[in-house]
């Protein structure tokens, strides 16, 4: 079997055609342009509504041997955020960790697809975060915060598996798309804490979202990657829409993701399971990082336990099952006002 396949049909160039009308489906690869302006009928929106409802977030996470590394830069339209943290594996806690509030259209901007010569970058207070495509699927990650947090870097994707692209109408909003990387190879350092910490031999996903949503958007997220294997899991305002395994080069489309967690106490262990039988795992948090921020006009409530999935999954269900152990990963629980 060819190492790099999926079974999904191709990204789209374009997600909204001549037509007026967006692209719908999974596919593997990455969309050329995204651009909501030429949206025509029934899913036609203003400037000022896509002003306030357009979100747009550029998310990396990077599981290493000693600690993960979490960040993300926010554009909400009318404001922008961006936060970072390093977990350390073996005290399992925060070691170091920014997150600050942007000024609308200066601090931070989020580029509307991830593509060579396209950037995500934030800058204010203190904290200073850039994210880009310096050629075909090789990434730079630069970071620098309070205490001495210092991130630097780079992703390779030339061997890696076909990404994820979702694009499909959405309850209370219009239309939303995102990308989803398969594990990218990591080299580089981390200062946090006190510690350094060796990036080399790492692996990081990307989650690149663009979408005129809700203003109240809820979802509970799920995700770790391998060489080997590897998924993204939602449930919520998205639907099953960008529900994807990873299995030896393989992209393969998921079910409808059911999360079984206890909502007060979000340390113990959380169950993950799809209904077409193609994975089943069990997630033991390590810690977490908890943020609930209320800006008046909006708030937030977040919390990202960092842990490790053990269980089963299979490309089809006729497979034997394929065991998971050890899988340095995250969930996520997000209640959202914006």
């Amino acid at each position: 079997m060819d190492r790099f396949v999926s079974d999904l049909p191709p990204a789209p160039a374009r997600l909204v055609g001549t037509d007026g009308l967006p692209v719908a489906g999974r596919f593997a690869g990455r969309c050329v342009e995204i651009d909501w302006s030429p949206l025509r009928g029934a899913l036609a929106r203003s400037g000022w509504y896509r002003h306030f409802h357009h979100k747009r977030w550029q998310y990396v996470g990077i599981a290493g041997a000693r600690c993960f590394i979490g960040c993300a830069v926010v554009d909400l339209g009318w404001t922008n955020a961006a936060f970072a943290y390093v977990f350390d594996l073996e005290r399992r806690q925060v070691v170091g960790s920014a997150s600050r509030d942007g000024l609308p259209g200066l601090s931070g901007r989020v580029a509307d697809v991830p593509m060579a010569g396209t950037e995500s970058r934030f800058r204010a207070l203190g904290v200073r975060i850039a994210f880009r495509e310096d050629a075909p699927e090789h990434f730079r990650l630069q970071v620098s915060g309070p205490a001495g947090l210092m991130i630097d870097a780079t992703l390779d994707g030339s061997q890696a598996a076909p990404w994820l692209f979702a694009s499909n109408a959405i309850e209370g909003g219009t239309w939303h798309s995102t990308h989803k990387s398969p594990a990218l190879r990591v080299r580089g350092t981390v200062r946090a804490g006190g510690e350094t910490y060796s990036l080399d031999g790492a692996q990081a996903c990307l989650d690149h979202s663009n979408g005129l949503l809700a203003r109240d958007t809820r979802w509970l997220w799920a995700s770790a990657h391998s060489e080997q294997i590897g998924f993204n899991l939602q449930s919520g305002y998205f639907g099953d829409h960008e529900n994807a395994l990873w299995l030896d080069g393989r992209l393969i489309p998921l079910g409808t993701a059911r999360f079984d967690f206890d909502r007060d106490d979000t340390t113990a262990p959380w169950c993950m399971r799809t209904d077409d039988g193609l994975l089943d795992l069990r997630f033991v948090p390590l810690g977490e990082r908890r943020e609930d921020r209320n800006l008046i006009v909006a708030a937030s409530r977040y919390v990202q336990p960092v842990g490790r999935y053990a269980g089963w999954v299979r490309a089809t269900a006729t497979d034997a099952p394929r065991a998971v152990e050890g899988l340095l990963g995250v969930a996520e629980h997000h209640e959202a006002k914006w």
